[in-house]
């Protein structure tokens, strides 16, 4: 009986949120990404989907309607390099879930580990990020880390969250910069370490190449998880992310995906910059990090890194923005996209790089990423321009259902808040 209790309430769930009335979002300028500002313009939700917009929409009757005039609306933010879920706090080891132990882990999913109930993902959606790729990252002598997700911050599970999963494989590619005032001791070591580690990488794709071979000839008896995970890498159904940043590394890295024909996404890419040219003729994306860093040499100018963007934009590259600062700064996002336009990125650009250029290329512009009818009724109500640090977002749904914005950092506003009122403490 019991059983049939709870068939039937969830029938009836079903059937209540199905006939749920339409939404009107009306009065504020629609900021659509893909095309344009639409002007005191108004925003159909139906079904957790965007079934309109324009000057004026055709609803049912009964559809709700809430009026924004003076606000604006934007699609989700989405955070295209994150550990979101996967890094609480830095300092307490047990809350770091980040990476796997060992050097080859192309099998590792990052969706698994993602805390639903991060106090980090609360923050980071009341500021606007409505997406977020989680990534697996390295340790120690890690290269292929493993397998990213896309996730939706609002959920009580890591199931109820996907979006998207696998994304792709990830790859940290080696480095054997070290300061010149090392001693040639340390020097060779990491000379010597740079070399184990290529060897590694080529090791790793020559297998899972012959794995690969193997299976289509049906001779590989035995699946070898970290091989299968490769196999949409090398298939190019999925792309190959390859975190590096100096100009030695992007070098390296851009002659690998050629040699390998994996499609290649660069993350990170301070020096990315250097090789535009090549990146747009070769259709390569970058998702570019964050903002927020000195340059990688001392004889560089303190612009470097700040005006990194505009250059890639100004050659067409294809271009998102990352945080790639930690969890805990996730809702800075859109100020980093802002600290580029500051050293000549186009404002446009930048807001489309951590928005529809992001979903671009992570392969999900068909559902976010803008304002367009069929796509995910994913965005917020913000007072003032998106980039700004003191635009306050006020509202925000995923998928149709209103978020709720509250956090630990507005129950802690609102603590001592009270406290310097007078208010008795609860």
């Amino acid at each position: 009986m019991k059983r049939i209790g709870f068939v039937a309430f969830a029938a009836l769930l079903s059937c209540v949120q199905a006939g749920a009335a339409d939404l009107v979002l009306t009065g504020a300028d629609l900021h659509t990404v893909s095309h344009g500002v639409i002007e005191r313009g108004e925003l159909l939700i139906r079904d957790g989907k965007i079934a309109a917009l324009g000057v004026r929409v055709d609803a049912n009757p009964d559809a709700q309607r809430i009026v924004l005039d003076g606000k604006r609306i934007y699609p989700g933010l989405i955070a295209a390099d994150s550990l979101l879920g996967l890094s609480e706090i830095d300092a307490v080891r047990a809350t770091l879930d980040f990476a796997e132990a060992g050097t080859i882990n192309p099998s590792a999913r990052a969706l698994i580990a993602i805390d639903a109930d991060s106090e980090q993902i609360a923050v980071a959606r009341a500021n606007g990020v409505l997406t977020v790729h989680v990534v697996p990252r390295a340790s120690g002598d890690g290269l292929l880390t493993g397998q990213s997700a896309l996730i939706k911050p609002d959920g009580w599970t890591w199931e109820q969250m996907r979006l998207a999963d696998p994304v792709g494989v990830h790859l940290f590619w080696p480095t054997a910069r070290v300061p010149p005032w090392m001693p040639p001791q340390a020097q060779e070591k990491a000379t010597e370490s740079l070399r184990k580690k290529l060897l590694a990488i080529d090791t790793a794709f020559r297998e899972a190449r012959a794995y690969r071979i193997s299976r289509q000839k049906s001779v590989a008896t035995v699946s070898d998880l970290r091989w299968d995970a490769l196999m949409p890498v090398l298939d190019r159904k999925q792309p190959l992310f390859v975190h590096a940043d100096d100009a030695v590394q992007i070098r390296d890295t851009l002659a690998f995906a050629e040699r390998e024909q994996v499609r290649l996404v660069l993350v990170g890419g301070m020096d990315a910059w250097r090789f535009a040219t090549t990146l747009k003729a070769r259709d390569i994306p970058v998702i570019l990090g964050s903002s927020h860093n000195l340059p990688l040499r001392r004889w560089e100018s303190y612009d470097t890194v700040y005006a990194a963007a505009g250059k890639l934009a100004a050659a067409g590259v294809r271009l998102a923005i990352a945080n790639e600062s930690g969890s805990s700064n996730e809702r800075n996002l859109p100020y980093q996209a802002a600290s580029y336009v500051a050293f000549g990125l186009d404002r446009d650009i930048a807001l489309r790089a951590i928005t529809l250029s992001a979903a671009e290329i992570l392969g999900v512009e068909q559902r976010l990423g803008s304002l367009d009818v069929g796509k995910d009724a994913t965005l917020f109500i913000a007072d003032g321009d998106a980039l700004e640090n003191f635009t306050k977002v006020e509202r925000a749904w995923i998928q149709g259902h209103e978020i709720d914005l509250s956090n630990r950092q507005t129950r802690l506003y609102e603590k001592y808040r009270g406290k310097y009122e007078g208010r008795p403490k609860k």
